[in-house]
């Protein structure tokens, strides 16, 4: 009920002008870039879904206009090879910021051959729930991320970028 209210204020307030107009497509803007470092898979196996790993966060850095910090150890990434081939990721972790703000990523995605491989990125929709204040604009904005390995053999890890809709 209030999520519809919510959406109906919203609308009503929109002007006679701009409702009979299609808005604009939205533009990215960089937000931030974060290096995100792995642990050792852990295969669950076959399940009803698909062909289940998890992979523990361990760590990491990130870094943008207005936004820097390390990542919290001991996220998980919980990744599923589907019986149609797309692999579904979805990512659960904590970022602390160099001023001690503590914002929460949930980041999905899905890649589907042949877009999955080396130098491939795959696409994400991450949500932040940030605390109330300064970041609480990551919480208020729509976002698209993009995901890549950047590791090496001894310490796996990737880079996601991550950009504003606006």
């Amino acid at each position: 009920m209030r999520i519809r209210l919510i959406a109906a204020t919203l609308l009503a307030g929109a002007s006679p002008a701009f409702a009979a107009e299609a808005p604009p497509p939205p533009k990215l803007e960089f937000a931030f870039e974060e290096l995100v470092t792995l642990g050792a898979a852990i295969p669950v196996g076959k399940t009803v879904l698909g062909e289940r790993n998890i992979i523990p966060i361990t760590g990491g850095t990130f870094e943008g206009p207005g936004l820097k910090g390390t990542i919290i150890p001991g996220g998980w990434d919980w990744q599923l090879i589907r019986p149609d081939g797309c692999l579904q990721i979805k990512a659960d972790y904590m970022l602390r910021t160099d001023d001690g703000a503590v914002i929460n990523v949930i980041n999905t995605g899905v890649a589907c051959p042949p877009g999955v491989g080396p130098g491939v990125p795959l696409r994400t929709q991450p949500v932040f729930e940030p605390p109330r204040g300064k970041y609480e604009w990551l919480g208020q904005t729509a976002f698209i991320g993009t995901l890549e390995l950047a590791g090496t053999k001894d310490q796996p890890a990737v880079k996601i970028r991550f950009y504003k809709a606006s």
